[in-house]
């Protein structure tokens, strides 16, 4: 027999689930929702494409913050415990508010930006495979926000951007085909990239293996060389 408990923020609800019912293959997600329609059709939890794309389920599993499509339950122990991410307002049971943690990722101007008012598409952007691979890892981020959870830094700070924000201001900022330079500009202050303590949990949780611990120190870099790429 399995047990899971849901803290939604109001009190804590218990499931029990038969042992029969969970295979090698069963993700907490199917068991929230196997729940949901046979048991307790009140559980609130947010998800979109089940197979760990679109970052929509992240929510704390036995304290860690993770995708709860990517989490098998057969890993977990007996007793499977769940709740919102943290560091984020919680709207309803296991939904976070992710308005503060997209409204820091969209400061730092998450797109190219180039030197004219006007796109004028005559020739591909074209880009060495050396120019590629000093940003490829940190573009395969997806929004979950389990790193900006994981901060200590983000708990204590509320100013702090935060690793995602941080990351992608990178990854844009290390671009060949970027020419922006207020967006390190705007990660140049005591509350901005100077903040991170280099814990490591935002890297430890990432379920897409984005390095953000990395990004950050290597916009350090940046700052301390002028932005010189």
């Amino acid at each position: 027999m399995r047990r899971l408990k849901v803290h939604d923020g109001k009190g804590v609800r218990s499931y029990e689930v038969n042992e029969s019912e969970i295979d090698d293959y069963t993700t907490v997600l199917e068991l929230l929702l196997k729940i949901r329609e046979e048991k307790d059709p009140s559980l609130v939890l947010r998800y979109s494409c089940r197979m760990a794309l679109c970052g929509s389920c992240g929510m704390i599993v036995n304290g860690r913050p993770r995708l709860a499509c990517l989490t098998k339950v057969k890993g977990l122990p007996n007793e499977i415990e769940v709740e919102p991410l943290r560091n984020l307002r919680t709207i309803r049971g296991l939904v976070p508010d992710l308005g503060d943690f997209f409204k820091k990722y969209k400061s730092v101007k998450p797109y190219l930006i180039s030197d004219s008012e006007q796109e004028t598409p005559t020739k591909p952007y074209r880009q060495k495979d050396e120019e590629v691979k000093k940003y490829l890892q940190f573009n395969y981020c997806i929004q979950c926000a389990l790193c900006y959870s994981a901060c200590p830094i983000v708990a204590t700070n509320k100013e702090f951007p935060g690793p995602a924000a941080i990351n992608v201001a990178y990854r844009y900022s290390a671009d060949s085909r970027d020419i922006n330079k207020e967006r390190l500009a705007s990660l140049d202050t005591v509350d901005g990239v100077w903040s991170c303590r280099v814990a490591g949990s935002c890297s430890a949780v990432c379920p897409k293996g984005v390095d953000p611990s990395l990004s950050i120190q290597l916009v350090k870099s940046l700052l301390i060389r002028g932005g010189k790429k």
